[in-house]
């Protein structure tokens, strides 16, 4: 997972070399939605049949095909089509991974594995901005250094994983793909709504620091430093981890609107960072919308889980993934249409400003009408 963040600081350095505007950044990351959304409505329960390990080894065959695009770069083409491998592997790698740690866990620490899988992804996801942003800013061959790394890296996955234990009894070699569309039953609609609109403003906070945080950072409050910039990145993460971890203390009923809070908290602490030209205020801002991100994502998978029935819990689930991979998408190629004509301040301030809105009215909505504890 850390592969699919590699690129976030050092998307200055391509805008420079290869001299595209900020648009063009945000649909370079956005390329990235597309190919999870996919590989989810395609392949998302491809490994129930074809067994975890063959899923996770092809899953980190995209990523190193994905670290080649950008090791090899030579224009804008092959970003996109790196980016579109990386989001094909984070989506195969979503629900595998998941599944394979429940299942390779001993009887009696699920919900731990259920926490370690996904502090792993989070963890992932928050590790690869700061790791290419530390060699980019310290260590020679900055746009080569990083991937060289990351090919390294899926070598000793690899590894560890032809050597996993097979979890699917009598896997089927090579099945048929079965795509299906979004999927939520009635009687999880109620809760499905709510916690998905969360998700969406919470991913979109993610896709605001991953794709436009450092020319924030840069032009706007004249901090040039990449490591700096993958810092702040995964500041984010880190508290999104901290506030998944703080759900079993809280419960389900308290996280979310909980969660809404922070986000409007973080998002205003956000605006009022480019308002007044403030780094501690942005580093602030990352930490609040982190810990309300993670506090409402888990609130939310945890209440349509128990809310859906099992025989159309996972299509429930994936369902609520692709809209949170919308949020990480669509209203950041939106920011970056709006810099094109408000200049990358103002756009900020209005990207906040809507998820503000969207963020208290879903909060509004469930603590008058708490989810149910699943």
């Amino acid at each position: 997972m850390a592969g699919t963040t590699l690129p976030t600081p050092l998307y200055g350095l391509y805008r420079e070399k290869l001299g595209f505007s900020e648009l063009v950044v945000t649909v370079v990351f956005a390329v990235y939605a597309v190919g999870v959304i996919s590989a989810l409505l395609v392949a998302g329960d491809y490994s129930d049949e074809a067994g975890r390990r063959p899923v996770l080894l092809a899953a980190l065959g995209l990523s190193a095909a994905s670290a080649l695009c950008f090791l090899f770069e030579g224009g804008l083409a092959l970003l996109l089509v790196g980016r579109l491998l990386s989001g094909l592997a984070a989506g195969l790698f979503s629900g595998t991974a998941t599944a394979a740690v429940l299942e390779l866990a001993a009887p009696g620490h699920e919900a731990r594995a259920a926490f370690v899988a996904t502090a792993a992804g989070m963890g992932g996801l928050g590790c690869g901005p700061l790791l290419s942003g530390l060699l980019a800013q310290y260590a020679p061959w900055p746009l080569r250094l990083t991937f060289l790394v990351n090919l390294a890296l899926v070598a000793v996955a690899c590894v560890l994983t032809w050597f996993l234990r097979e979890t699917v009894r009598d896997p089927v070699r090579w099945p048929r793909l079965r795509p299906r569309g979004l999927s939520v039953p009635p009687e999880a609609r109620g809760v499905f709504v709510p916690s998905a609109l969360a998700a969406f403003v919470g991913f979109a906070l993610l896709g605001l620091f991953l794709a436009v945080a450092p020319a924030f950072l840069s032009q706007t409050l004249g901090e040039h430093s990449l490591a700096v910039s993958g810092a702040v990145v995964f500041s984010v993460f880190l508290a999104s981890t901290a506030g998944q971890a703080l759900l079993g203390r809280v419960g389900v009923r308290r996280a979310l609107p909980g969660g809404c809070l922070f986000l409007v908290l973080g998002l205003l602490l956000v605006g009022a960072s480019l308002a007044a030209e403030s780094l501690a205020l942005l580093v602030l801002g990352a930490f609040c919308g982190g810990l309300g991100h993670g506090l409402a994502f888990r609130a939310g998978l945890a209440a349509i889980s128990g809310a859906a029935p099992p025989a159309h819990r996972g299509g429930t689930i994936s369902a609520y993934f692709v809209v949170a991979y919308l949020g990480i998408s669509l209203p950041v190629v939106g920011v970056g249409a709006l810099t094109l004509w408000l200049g990358l301040k103002n756009a900020g301030l209005v990207f906040t400003a809507c998820l503000v809105v969207l963020s208290a009215g879903i909060g509004l909505r469930v603590q008058r009408k708490p989810l149910p504890e699943s």
